[in-house]
């Protein structure tokens, strides 16, 4: 079994038993118990106007499509976008920081573009939440929710909650042929495959629409959208009429869930294959060549560049991640997990994969959106599972030294989409060790997304293990309200 192939399945996990739970809107069973509910006060007419208060109280919606950039593996706060140049060689580590066009917002000495867009971020220094190990830290920031346990062999299940685009595709999906939710082109792991990556009790209809095949390839392009030599568009939809209707006399999608899921699945599936307006979006050779090599022509440039073209055709919420693997060892593939393990070296790794890729990449495609009017619409979030440790693991010279996982504090940042940009929020101490001002856990991050995206995260609830439950988790989260404009 090939990669592609293996990912495809990794991804499609089996179909969720649970895949039709409601949102906060009116059910049958709400219908049918409407003439009892009127002894206590409450009719369909309360219902209903109950239900309108709902929609009411919504909040503007400032980001009609989001760009969520995962960084797996961890990047390091402390040599990015938190330096503390005043802090002991030993923790300060071998770089410098340099101004950018916002006054006190520095950045690394590697990231010179990129401190010419600081007046269009705001930098969250103060990240955090207590997960150590990368699936259970990455299920987190995926989610926003606690895993049940800190576990690097923590797996994906029915227990655990969503992403957060198959949250979007549930409460607020597109109505046309465009799937809301894409992710690519790595399914991520450490392991076991990591959590959070699909709808999970959401049920099948709401995973990613994910791709496998390296947007940087010369010849990308995707099966999914593409029918076998021989067979025609309206030759498979009456392939397709013919299994509705043997369904339908065996009752299938009547008593399975998962069925329904499939069943929905197909829907997409044709609505897709039938749209020239889908093949165009993901059909990145349309690019003039120029503008493909200034996104940087790797797997990660070319996907970010793809992201610009499907929240420009509508898509609205796209996952882009890194690389499959927390990486760390090699300066030409893997995440961002420097420990500096097996004498690898974390600052030259770095210095030729990470930074660079970053520095080519972001600032090009915040111009791009930018550029095209888009970047006022689309919401750009850059974060990792968490930060790295200010101690060394091994000695304290450059050729010499790695940093550990740490989620007391770490830095992400937004941009767009109703973003105020030019600050930066939070604070950590003078070794960046320890939040000391205005905190955001990562739960805080999910309900702010989805405030800017025009969902209120205090209605949204769901029927699960018979327990009406927050998509934002039991714990208190709060929206960021001081970073939006």
């Amino acid at each position: 079994m090939n990669r592609k192939d293996r990912e495809r399945l990794l991804l499609r996990g089996l179909p969720g038993a649970c895949g039709d739970f409601e949102t906060t809107g009116i059910s049958r069973r709400s219908l049918l118990s409407a003439g009892g509910l009127g002894m206590l006060g409450l009719t369909l007419p309360g219902l209903l106007r109950a239900e309108e208060a709902v929609a009411a109280a919504a909040p503007p919606v400032k980001a009609k499509s989001v760009i969520f950039l995962f960084q797996f593996g961890g990047p390091s706060h402390v040599d990015t976008f938190d330096m503390k140049p005043g802090a002991p060689a030993e923790i300060r580590g071998p770089h410098k920081p340099i101004k950018s066009v916002v006054p006190g917002l520095p950045v690394s000495e590697h990231l010179p573009r990129m401190a010419k867009q600081m007046d269009r971020i705001c930098l969250v220094r103060s990240m955090h939440h207590t997960m150590k190990n990368h699936n259970s830290a990455a299920y987190y920031a995926l989610t926003g929710h606690a895993p049940p346990r800190d576990d690097q062999r923590l797996r994906d299940s029915l227990s655990l909650y969503p992403a957060y685009g198959s949250v979007v595709d549930k409460v607020a999906p597109l109505k046309s042929e465009l799937p809301t939710f894409v992710s690519y082109p790595h399914v991520i792991s450490d392991g076991s495959v990591t959590p959070g990556q699909r709808a999970s009790f959401l049920g099948k209809a709401h995973d990613p629409f994910f791709i496998a095949e390296d947007p940087n390839s010369k010849n990308f392009k995707l099966p999914e959208l593409s029918l076998p030599a021989g067979l025609s568009f309206e030759r498979l939809q009456r392939r397709r009429e013919m299994q509705k209707l043997i369904d339908s006399q065996s009752r299938l999608l009547e008593y399975s869930a998962s069925a329904k899921g499939l069943d929905d699945y197909y829907k997409k599936a044709l609505a897709m294959l039938s749209s020239t307006r889908v093949r165009d979006a993901f059909d990145i050779s349309r690019e003039p060549e120029a503008v493909r090599e200034r996104y940087g022509r790797h797997t990660y440039g070319q996907g970010c560049l793809l992201a610009r073209r499907l929240v420009e055709a509508g898509v609205r919420f796209v996952t882009v991640y890194f690389d499959a693997t927390i990486g760390g060892r090699s300066a030409t593939s893997g995440g961002w997990d420097t420990h500096g393990f097996d004498n690898t070296r974390m600052f030259p790794i770095i210095e030729k994969r990470h930074l660079p890729i970053t520095e080519q990449t972001l600032p090009t495609l915040l111009d791009d959106l930018d550029d095209r009017g888009l970047l006022d619409d689309t919401l750009v979030v850059f974060v990792g599972e968490f930060g790295r440790t200010v101690f060394g693991q091994g000695g304290i010279t450059r050729n010499n030294y790695g940093r550990d996982h740490h989620p007391r504090c770490f830095s992400g940042w937004l941009a767009g989409g109703g973003i105020k940009g030019g600050q930066h929020y939070g604070k950590t101490d003078d070794f960046s060790y320890n939040v000391v001002e205005n905190s955001v856990h990562a739960r805080d991050l999910h309900a702010t997304m989805l405030h800017l995206l025009g969902v209120d995260h205090h209605q949204l609830t769901f029927q699960y293990q018979g327990l009406q439950q927050k998509l934002t988790g039991v714990e208190e989260s709060r929206v960021v309200s001081e970073i939006i404009g």
